[in-house]
Order: structure tokens, then sequence, then C-alpha cells
């Protein structure tokens, strides 16, 4: 199975991992990931809690296509909410 890579300006081979979701049970909204996109991939969402009908915010993929696979995102994330994949060719 063959992926896309890309080569740095330094010449090293990179290979971009592309947002496949944000877990919603660990995202706690924090936003560090939605201000790291340049690319406005993410954005807040409002989650409601049917059971305690609460609500709380947490980040959202409202752009995928939009990704380029730099994982800005899954870096800063404090709790680890991205599932990232490699795209194939």
């Amino acid at each position: 199975m063959a992926f896309l890579t890309a080569t740095t300006k330094g010449g090293a081979s990179w290979t971009p991992a592309f947002i496949e979701s944000i877990d919603e049970e660990k995202c706690i909204g924090c936003g560090r990931c939605f201000k790291a996109c340049a690319r406005r991939v993410l954005g807040p969402e409002d989650l409601v809690d049917e059971e305690t009908d609460s609500t709380r915010m947490i980040m959202a993929v409202v752009n995928p296509d939009n990704c380029t696979g730099c994982v800005a995102c899954a870096s800063t994330c404090p709790k680890g909410c991205f599932s990232l994949k490699p795209m194939e060719v």
C-alpha cells in the first residue's frame, strides 16, 4: 500500500497525516487545535448530552477537504483526540 509523500525544503521525506475524526468524549473544547489550524479545517460545535440535558463545546471537522496533513491540530491537542491517517495513492 503506497501513501502520498512529500519532500521538505531540506530534502527529507514526509508523509502527511490527514484528519479522520475527533473523539467527542475526549475533547474538552479548549480550542488549541482550532488556533493551530491555518486552513480552517476545524470549528466549534455544541454537543448536547441528552442524559443530563447539558451542552458543552467541542471541536469538529467542518472543512475536511482543506486539511493539508500538517498534524498541527493533533500536536497541540492535550487530550489526544485526533485520529489521523495518511492518504493512499
